[in-house]
């Protein structure tokens, strides 16, 4: 990462920057994102006024000049130089705005009615407002080192849940199956692997701004910003490595987790007083059973187990899926191999994303690098575009005369726009409409983004094949009508078992109970995704019910739960806690809500599948609450939701 942090309110001065690069930067300037510059370095509320409000612009990429007439971007512009210049070595006059004022500010950033509670978590996203939890009282040294927690997994939770806890001082220690840090990022290696949230949202609020080279980074930038934070974080001293857990076991009568691991040097045992669990949902491949797989004589693996020796120049290459990874692999390789047949279940709906490949000019590095509040503000709107704006058209309209092709007016007016889109897309190939048009509502299923997925169906050498698969010969793939498409390599693009999650670690709670007789059947639950019934002191990241199906970030989410888990581990050091479980009645209560919520959300839409949901048609993956509202909720536990058991 780069030394130039993120613009916190601590920030004392205005920076001294050379006049001659400022100039020549700040022509590439995001103009709305330039104005809010301007007010928190002038604090005149003129930049709020009707005269400087940018135009609405939804589109996750949005136009630089913010459809602003030039005189008005020009003064603009010339007002952000001479404040820079002016006030060098001086205190901004606004620093944090506060709610209210906030809330201003955004409403006038975006052009949109943007709802009061938005402010104060922006506020916390953008380092304008402290988002670490905080002592009441600074327990001593003694309260302070009995307290041991132990994290698994040092992916994007693991580290951000670690880093606040460094922060307040506690004990920790993360445990990582693997030899590097990463999660997803780290295992996920194959063609066209990347992220489809704009990277700086999919980013922590804490730390140096890392230097993202693109709108939508590749994978080898995430796993290299995910390898820098735990660097910055000071977290390798807290990680083992190669350490995986087998078992976890609650000590009912000293109070404690004893979790059973296998490192290089054999079996051991690790004691904490709170065990956490950042394994996620994406940990484990869902490979399917194919008949003939065995004596199939090409290489054939998930796409979490791409080798890293494979060459597909002039091979003749099978994807079987066609979900988010698939349509990253499918364009990237296509014209590298001899002929690629893609083998599809269903259809995806996908959204074109205009200037997905858009690089960032050296001047928009600089201008986030050097210009105070410039990073913070550009991040809030890439995180407000992608944020919760999709959810409320999300949700069944029961008055609505169509309800087989859509949910609501707005979510039929998405499906004829994507629809559109990939009609134009296919061009003259007619006989590909049948096949690539979904007949579900649009969002039914993971949205996903078309980074070139029909144009590269459209080529020669590929063919998109919905036959079913019969069985796996030994050089190619039988399908149910009997035709054999040789092949010398198998990609299997099944996805992840979404719904095991936390149940792989092995953990037994109170009384002898395993999470996995709790979470039966393909059913998890827990309250807010972090914490279940009769499992004390156990907390989950990426838990059930907690996954973004309308957009938004995963590291929100991640940010959220840790500033739960450190909230509620700092309050058992403050009042001598010695173990805290969900209630029964909490839990079952937000359970009920979770899944009341659900049924009027497009996710149980009948007529198609997803990984959303389980076995059952119940969604367990994603949450049906909007960022703002998991925010709010997670903020600050509640003891009193808890039964509480003191030190003795």
């Amino acid at each position: 990462m780069s030394s130039t942090a993120l613009p916190y309110a601590s920030e004392r001065t205005i920076p001294a920057l050379d006049p001659e690069v400022l100039r020549d930067a700040i022509t590439d300037a995001d103009i709305r994102v330039l104005l809010m510059v301007v007010f928190h370095l002038s604090g005149d509320h003129k930049w709020l006024s009707a005269r400087y409000r940018p135009q609405r612009d939804v589109r996750l990429i949005a136009d630089e000049d913010a459809g602003l007439a030039p005189e008005i971007r020009a003064e603009i512009l010339e007002a952000a130089v001479e404040l820079l210049i002016d006030k060098a070595g001086q205190a901004p006059a606004v620093r944090d705005p506060g709610n209210a004022l906030m809330l201003e500010m955004m409403r006038q950033c975006m052009a949109e009615n943007i709802a009061p509670d938005y402010a104060p978590m922006m506020r916390e996203e953008m380092g304008l407002a402290p988002r670490d939890a905080q002592w009441e009282t600074q327990p001593s040294p003694a309260r302070l080192a009995a307290m041991r927690v132990l994290i698994v997994g040092a992916g994007a939770s693991g580290l951000i849940l670690g880093a606040r806890l460094k922060r307040l001082g506690i004990n920790f220690t993360i445990v990582e199956k693997a030899a590097e840090v990463g999660g997803t990022w780290r295992d996920n290696r194959y063609p066209g692997c990347g992220v489809d949230t704009p990277n700086h949202a999919y980013s922590f609020s804490l730390g140096a701004r890392y230097r993202w080279k693109s709108y939508f980074s590749p994978r080898d930038q995430l796993w290299d910003y995910l390898r820098r934070a735990a660097d910055e974080f000071g977290l390798r001293p807290d990680i083992r490595f190669e350490t995986e857990v087998t078992a976890a076991r609650w000590d009912e009568a000293r109070r404690l987790w004893v979790v059973a691991v296998l490192t290089p040097k054999g079996p051991a045992t690790i004691e904490a007083n709170v065990l956490v669990s950042a394994i996620g949902q994406f940990g484990l491949p869902s490979v399917p059973k194919l008949k003939g797989a065995a004596g199939f004589r090409g290489r054939i693996f998930h796409t979490t187990e791409w080798p890293a020796d494979l060459d597909v120049a002039g091979k003749r290459v099978a994807v079987i899926g066609t979900g988010a990874s698939a349509m990253q692999i499918v364009p990237t390789i296509a014209g590298e191999v001899a002929q690629l047949d893609v083998y599809q279940r269903s259809a995806q709906w996908a959204r074109p994303i205009p200037r997905y490949h858009d690089a960032l000019t050296d001047s928009a590095q600089w201008l986030l690098e050097h210009v105070p509040f410039y990073a913070a503000w550009f991040r809030f709107s890439m995180l407000w575009r992608y944020g919760d704006g999709l959810l409320p058209f999300l949700r069944k309209d029961p008055s609505w005369p169509h309800p087989e092709r859509a949910l609501n007016r707005v979510n039929d007016k998405h499906r004829e726009e994507m629809t559109q889109h990939i009609l134009r897309e296919l061009g003259d190939r007619t006989d590909l409409i049948p096949k690539c048009v979904p007949t579900y509502p649009p969002y039914g299923k993971r949205i996903l983004l078309d980074n070139d997925w029909y144009a590269t169906l459209c080529r020669p050498n590929v063919e998109l094949v919905t036959d079913a698969i019969d069985r796996i010969a030994p050089d190619g793939v039988l399908t149910a009508d009997g035709k054999l498409r040789p092949a010398d390599i198998i990609v299997l693009s099944t996805g992840f078992r979404m719904t095991q999650m936390t149940t792989r670690l092995n953990v037994t709670g109170a009384g002898g109970v395993n999470l996995r007789q709790v979470w039966g059947d393909d059913n998890a639950t827990a309250h807010l995704g972090i914490a279940v019934p009769g499992f004390p002191n156990l907390f989950i990241t990426q838990g059930p019910s907690t996954g973004l199906g309308h957009g938004g970030s995963a590291i929100c989410q991640a940010e959220s739960q840790a500033r739960y888990i450190s909230a509620m581990v700092a309050q058992m050091i403050e009042r001598g806690i010695a173990a805290v479980d969900v209630r029964p009645e909490v839990h079952d209560a937000f359970v009920a809500e979770v899944d009341a919520r659900h049924e009027q959300m497009i996710w149980t839409h009948p007529g198609m599948s997803t990984y959303y949901r389980n076995r059952h048609g119940r969604v367990v993956s994603v949450t049906p609450f909007s960022l703002v509202e998991y925010w709010s909720m997670t903020h600050d536990p509640k003891l009193e939701e808890y039964r509480v058991v003191m030190a003795g």
